[in-house]
């Protein structure tokens, strides 16, 4: 489960492009409240501490408490920009978390046990078909990933969604037969006499 996190913001009353921009100068990032049946509330949020928070990893599956001058809100970053060149944080999309509420997210797929994989061990390469699943979940117990134990995964087996059990709480409306984790076979190379050979062998005529 992910913890509530702390994260402090600033009101700001002014909206567009050109308000962005001016927050962008004062060494903050722009960002929006929104969702629970309330207006969208615009705020702003330190540089370092958020572009922290993104790159710890985890940041959309983290529920934060934020702390808007005095005034706290439960919300889960629903979406953020990424400045193309720089890679700093541009912006932030925050949704309202009403207690009980249960809310949508990406929930990252990780295989688990390959060292006692038989493919594994034989050879062959983890494949990780599916990256993330899409799952509804309480807002109050988000799993921080879908652990798939691929121990006894030969080559060429597969792992399905119906193969496995969801965290607790969780839901999903994807079909059983989604492939999620897979071993494939060794890559074979030719020895460099047998590559030598081959690109030494002419071309077979055209008629």
């Amino acid at each position: 489960m992910s913890a509530v996190k702390q994260i402090s913001a600033a009101a700001r009353t002014q909206v567009g492009k050109g308000a962005a921009r001016a927050v962008r100068r004062q060494g903050r990032i722009p960002a929006v409240v929104y969702g629970a049946g309330e207006a969208l509330t615009p705020v702003s949020l330190d540089r370092n501490e958020t572009n922290l928070l993104v790159y710890a990893g985890h940041f959309l599956t983290t529920v934060f408490e934020l702390d808007i001058e005095g005034r706290k809100t439960r919300v889960i970053p629903r979406d953020y920009q990424l400045d193309p060149i720089k890679d700093g944080v541009e912006h932030v999309d925050f949704l309202r978390v009403s207690a009980g509420a249960r809310i949508r997210v990406e929930v990252p797929v990780h295989a688990i046990n390959a060292g006692q994989s038989p493919g594994v061990k034989r050879g062959g390469s983890i494949n990780i078909v599916t990256h993330a699943i899409s799952l509804m979940v309480p807002a109050d117990d988000i799993p921080e990933s879908v652990d798939i134990d691929i121990s006894a995964l030969d080559i060429n087996a597969a792992i399905h969604l119906a193969d496995i059990t969801l965290p607790k709480g969780a839901t999903t409306t994807l079909g059983g037969d989604v492939t999620l984790v897979s071993i494939v076979p060794p890559t074979i190379e030719l020895a460099p006499a047998a590559a030598e050979t081959a690109e030494a062998a002419p071309a077979p005529e055209t008629k």
